[in-house]
């Protein structure tokens, strides 16, 4: 029999197999296997900032660069018994629904199942995805990619100015506009792109319905009205190897400026949370989704739902793919709790997306929904 090595040299341009466990043990062996012309100069362009840390002896530790993290595993909930039909579909639902309120309010993260977007989808994307980061650096900086817009491909954080603000990693950050007519080499990536989008689209709308019955607006308009697919956002990650003896953030903590944001990470893992003052590891599942609460919805939701703070460790030998859907309404929506007392006061996504972009060039970070409290602390 021959070795997984000996098969993909065998066919280095293009592995097709069917989704399986061992898809991704064999997809990862060829991504390694490729040239790195395609890598952005994360260590020389961020060299600098390393060497700094160095001669001023700071601890590694004390910028949560290397901070140990226990391993967790989210709440899993099976989306399957929202389709039982019959008196025990009903108990099947509710009790399917309470499960989701309580993940929110209490985790801000959970994975899901039978979710409704197909392992084979899931895969199509990740082999785009590949392909996508593999072009070489060059023309990833300066080469527009299909209709996107020419500013959807990031590296690194411009505006570090110490390590703890550095994100070791590469992305394309892609707005769901309507296309134009691709080109007869763009068609697929384009076409899976949209596919996988709508499916993404399908799932929040319907977790997000759930989450808005549970504060008891059963009126569901209100999210589907201001997140259309024109507003909302696919991430394509990749974080490559990192070299650095003590580390980097793939992705520095934050929390996420939408509604809702659904995850589909590969089984590198990398992913922490913040849960009660210490970072937790997620396991990797790669056949569950992953669903986190955003700022949005947490203040929407008068703090019930909880946007929590997560982050990405970068590893040493293997490279990382993830892809992200963000549930994102227009500029001009007015986000208010829908409680009293309010814990916010009324802003608009433009302004809150302003202010975090202002408190990232000032300060170096983003600081969020503190700066919209309702009664601010003197």
């Amino acid at each position: 029999m021959m070795s997984e090595q000996e098969i993909l040299s065998s066919n280095p341009i293009r592995l097709v197999i069917h989704y399986s466990g061992s898809f991704w043990r064999l997809l990862e062996i060829k991504t390694q296997l490729q040239p790195m012309d395609s890598d952005p100069p994360l260590l020389s362009t961020y060299r600098a900032l390393f060497d700094a840390r160095d001669r001023e002896r700071i601890d590694p530790d004390a910028i949560a660069l290397t901070a140990a993290s226990d391993e967790c595993e989210l709440p899993l909930i099976d989306l399957d018994r929202l389709n039982v039909a019959g008196h025990d579909g009903r108990d099947a639902t509710e009790k399917c629904k309470r499960e989701i309120v309580e993940a929110a309010s209490q985790w801000g993260f959970f994975q899901v199942v039978n979710h409704g977007v197909s392992n084979e989808l899931i895969a199509r994307v990740r082999e785009e995805q590949v392909s996508v980061f593999r072009r070489p650096f060059a023309k990833k900086a300066t080469e527009q990619l299909l209709d996107f817009a020419p500013d959807s491909y990031r590296w690194g954080t411009p505006t570090a100015s110490s390590p703890d603000q550095l994100s070791w990693s590469e992305a394309y950050h892609i707005p769901l506009t309507p296309s134009a007519a691709p080109g007869p080499t763009e068609g697929a990536t384009r076409h899976i792109v949209e596919e996988f989008s709508t499916a993404m689209s399908r799932l929040a709308h319907k977790l997000a319905g759930i989450l808005a019955e549970g504060l008891g607006e059963g009126d569901q308009g209100y999210i589907k009205e201001k997140c259309t697919c024109n507003t909302c956002y696919l991430r394509l990650n990749r974080y490559p190897p990192c070299p650095i003896r003590c580390g980097a953030f793939g992705l520095t903590p934050h929390t996420d400026s939408d509604f809702l944001t659904i995850l589909h990470q590969d089984h590198v893992g990398g992913l922490q949370l913040m849960q009660g003052k210490r970072w937790l590891t997620v396991k990797p599942n790669p056949h569950a989704l992953i669903i986190n609460i955003g700022d949005l919805f947490q203040a929407w939701s008068n703090n019930m739902y909880k946007s929590v703070e997560h982050r990405v460790m970068s590893n040493a030998k293997l490279e990382r793919f993830s892809v992200a859907y963000f549930l994102c309404p227009s500029y001009d929506t007015v986000i208010q709790s829908y409680a009293e007392p309010a814990i916010y006061r009324k802003f608009s996504f433009g302004e809150y997306r302003e202010q975090i972009k202002e408190d990232v060039r000032l300060m170096g970070r983003k600081i969020g929904l503190t700066r919209f409290l309702a009664v601010q602390s003197l």
